[in-house]
């Protein structure tokens, strides 16, 4: 069965669509003083990794890589997988398997699945991970991109929705999410469902998203609760004015021309040839900006694209 790859430590974006369930058996904490923090997770389905677990390695530092200079004040204190145990858990798996593969023939073979956080209450989250996500909402801290389940490919863009528990703990759940094809939802919109039948997901950029808003009518289809991470960290560390001042997550804007000149000194000439020829389709109006995008992505590869992004400021 696949694990977790340490190059996909820092972001949590793993392109292989395979799921990360392969613990048959419970890896329990020896040490009793945390037990009972977490017995209410091991009733729903829940298993503790034990630390030197190649899983929990890698998670733990995504996590904290993530928090940037907050980093030092953070403290994983524990780390738990969905087992899939029961057979309402074995159905949801199959059912999120099944989409995929749904909407991967729907996109041409790209589902487009990440990993992506979701912070929420202890209760909400055994609740999710027992009967599914029943609600949408706006998020709880920062702009709104639609109304749905947001989830965010940094940890740290959704700290500010894990609450504290009776032990002083936070928690974020570490989803697998089909994407499909995206479309860019503009900050105060109140949108609660796809534009058309084209788009499967709602992002906040569409070249480089700090936020997925995944649709209610797809929320217990698209989502599939993987990890949870639960961590300790100063209640003054989580004021929004803290967290706004961490420059992690910018969403950076730049005109193509400019993306296409930063990209030629990174790729082969063969690729830039392939991108311009998309690049001229659109401006003939033979294809979308969303399958510009798609192509460039495709092309260029995510790396590189974030590397020509550093190079800018950002708006």
């Amino acid at each position: 069965m696949e694990q977790l790859r340490e190059e996909d430590q820092v972001s949590m974006t793993i392109e292989n669509p395979e799921m990360l369930l392969s613990s048959d058996s419970e890896a329990e904490s020896s040490n009793p003083r945390f037990e009972h923090k977490f017995r209410l997770f091991k009733t729903n389905g829940m298993i503790k990794l034990e630390e030197n677990d190649k899983e929990h390695v890698i998670i733990k530092s995504g996590f904290i890589t993530c928090m940037g200079p907050l980093a030092k004040e953070v403290e994983v204190v524990a780390i738990h997988k969905n087992s899939c145990s029961t057979l309402l858990g074995k159905a949801r798996l199959e059912a999120f398997r099944i989409f995929s593969e749904a909407v991967r023939e729907k996109c041409n073979g790209n589902a487009n699945i990440k990993y992506a956080w979701f912070g929420s209450s202890k209760e909400e989250i055994c609740n999710i991970i027992s009967h599914g996500f029943s609600t949408t909402t706006e998020p709880k801290s920062g702009e709104c991109f639609g109304i749905g389940v947001y989830l965010y490919p940094a940890n740290i863009d959704g700290l500010l929705s894990a609450v504290e528990d009776e032990n002083g703990l936070r928690h974020m759940l570490l989803c697998r999410v089909i994407l499909g094809n995206t479309e860019e939802i503009a900050a105060g919109s109140t949108q609660s469902q796809p534009t058309s039948e084209e788009f499967d997901s709602g992002v906040d950029n569409i070249v480089a998203p700090t936020t997925y808003t995944i649709w209610g009518s797809h929320m217990n289809s698209h989502i599939f609760p993987n990890f949870l991470v639960s961590f300790r960290s100063p209640n003054y560390l989580l004021s929004s004015s803290k967290i706004r001042k961490v420059p992690l997550k910018p969403t950076p804007r730049i005109k193509f021309p400019d993306l296409l000149r930063a990209l030629s000194k990174f790729l082969h000439p063969s690729r830039m040839a392939l991108i311009s020829k998309y690049y001229e389709d659109f401006q003939r109006n033979k294809i979308t900006k969303l399958v510009l995008v798609r192509k460039l992505r495709q092309i260029a590869g995510d790396t590189s694209l974030r590397a020509v992004m550093k190079l800018y400021p950002h708006k």
